[in-house]
């Protein structure tokens, strides 16, 4: 499956529990809405993560991607130390400028 290049670096900081590059695909002024949460900017958004990195340890396998102008849709299975795991979670970006500006995570 192809994944375009901020995708595939969001799933590989993922990985590597490195908020800091993850944290560096969202622009600026970016919105992340996950679990019942809304963080705004990179600041917030690395805060978010390295929490959640350092509480669950996930790791996403994609499953499906789907592309439609600057928005995309990642459908992954994620898996870590989070109760009722694994799970499959879907990404919902919009991009601006190869950056991530909006993500929601939904089930």
């Amino acid at each position: 499956m192809e994944l375009p290049q901020v995708v595939e670096r969001f799933i590989e900081t993922q990985h590597i529990f490195d908020s800091k590059a993850f944290a560096e695909c969202f622009t600026e002024s970016a919105i992340v809405h996950d679990e019942g949460k809304t963080h705004n900017g990179k600041e917030e958004i690395q805060q978010w993560i390295t929490h959640a990195m350092e509480e669950y340890k996930s790791a996403l396998e994609p499953l499906n991607y789907e592309q439609s102008e600057s928005k995309g849709v990642l459908t992954a299975n994620v898996s870590g130390t989070f109760p009722g795991g694994p799970v499959v979670l879907k990404f919902h970006f919009d991009f601006n400028n190869g950056q991530i500006q909006h993500l929601k995570v939904t089930d």
